[in-house]
């Protein structure tokens, strides 16, 4: 299957899809309450379906209505053995893997390949100097250990999703724990989110210092909450502004702690700065879509970019080889993407999504303008299942093929 997409413009109004990062916190804090939430407003993505089969696997019980997810949670559940199925979901891996720790003493993991790739060397030293094992065994990852620990010292340059896990761990061990934080903590808004998730379950978490996280866990209270907009796929209904479209996106808080926020201010400055150069290290996953909006203006640089590497593909390369098809140069450095001024031309070739929902997205955007074909387009279903409906509903042509 593939998509072929006519010139066309974008014009009305949507209202944002429900925080995806925001939704796994939720539903997750959920499982481990004492007492039924009901969570409203989620949108059931591959990687939100992973994270409710694994709140499942840890006992708490699921009833989805609509967009309402009611849990009923099971505190200190504990199987000998659970399986977690993770689809393609780093977030739902590197949130449980550290959880498992107050409900099992085996666990496996399953994913993508590309998932079972992702680093977790966090997590291995950790669990390695506390007795257990974390192991690549086949298809899956397998845990084994009794571990149990107390105050940690983990570096904050890899991915903030360990120190998040690190976080879902301690809200169920009785007492004050510490996080310190070496080398820099990058994506330091996805910490405020879980922060603020934790607030509104009962649990008592802050920064104690710039490089110190505290969390007083030992009780999880349930919750009823609505999940907000979310600002990091709002960003590729934005982007068809700079397309020439007309797209007005509502159902964005204006006082979020999403770090993907600032893309906003990104876009207005692409349209007042010669060469803008955005930094991305607190928000890698806009890195997609800025290449794209670069492209359609007048270039610029990204900085910040080695983590890109290591997502759902090696975004900076991915999204260089597909600009290369609409006549655009990009120029992937160790920690530094150039994008060079030029002409958008139709791509004489399929460009290819490569299986990551971003980069399909950013794609689309393009192809708005230029008219072409896209393949791996199901790549969406990973966080953002209706993009396509939605922007067919705002006027962009294009039409399934075999």
């Amino acid at each position: 299957m593939s998509m072929v997409f006519e010139p066309s413009l974008a014009k009305g109004t949507v209202t944002a899809p429900p925080s995806k990062s925001m939704a796994h916190r939720f539903l997750i804090l959920a499982a481990m309450a004492d007492g039924r939430s009901v969570i409203e407003n989620v949108s059931f993505s591959e990687d939100i379906l992973a994270t409710i089969d694994c709140i499942e696997a840890i006992g708490a019980k699921v009833n989805i209505e609509g967009s309402k997810v009611t849990v009923d949670g099971k505190h200190y559940f504990r199987d000998d053995a659970p399986e977690f199925k993770c689809r393609e979901s780093g977030s739902t891996l590197r949130f449980f893997i550290p959880i498992t720790f107050n409900y099992a003493s085996k666990a496996k993991y399953y994913g993508s390949e590309r998932l079972l790739e992702r680093p977790l060397s966090v997590y291995e030293k950790l669990i390695n100097e506390n007795g257990g094992r974390l192991y690549k065994d086949g298809d899956h990852i397998s845990y084994e250990g009794d571990v149990d620990f107390n105050d940690v010292t983990v570096p904050g340059n890899i991915s903030s999703q360990f120190i998040t896990g690190l976080m879902f761990y301690y809200a169920l061990k009785p007492g004050t724990y510490r996080i310190h934080i070496t080398d820099g903590l990058e994506s330091r808004p996805y910490i405020l989110m879980t922060m603020d998730a934790f607030r509104k379950f009962g649990i008592e978490t802050d920064f104690e210092d710039v490089d110190t996280i505290y969390v007083k866990g030992g009780r999880i209270y349930p919750a009823k909450l609505s999940v907000e907009g979310d600002y990091s796929n709002a960003a590729f209904l934005d982007a068809f502004n700079l397309a020439g479209g007309k797209v007005d996106v509502k159902g964005l808080s204006s006082d979020s702690v999403q770090g993907d926020r600032i893309y906003r201010k990104f876009f207005n400055e692409l349209f007042s700065a010669e060469h803008p150069v955005f930094d991305i290290k607190d928000c890698p996953d806009l890195g997609p879509v800025l290449m794209a909006v670069m492209a359609i203006r007048k270039g610029g640089r990204l900085t910040g970019t080695e983590r890109l590497k290591i997502k759902e593909s090696d975004r900076g390369v991915a999204m260089a080889e597909e600009l290369n098809k609409f006549g655009i140069k990009a120029h992937v450095s160790e920690n530094h993407i150039d994008i060079e001024e030029g002409k958008l031309l139709r791509p004489s070739t399929p460009v290819w999504g490569h299986n990551d929902h971003r980069i399909a997205m950013s794609l689309s955007v393009l192809l708005s303008i230029t008219g072409g074909t896209l393949e791996g387009e199901n790549a969406v279903n990973k966080s953002f299942p209706d993009f396509f409906e939605i922007i067919k509903t705002l006027g962009v042509k294009f039409q399934n093929e075999q």
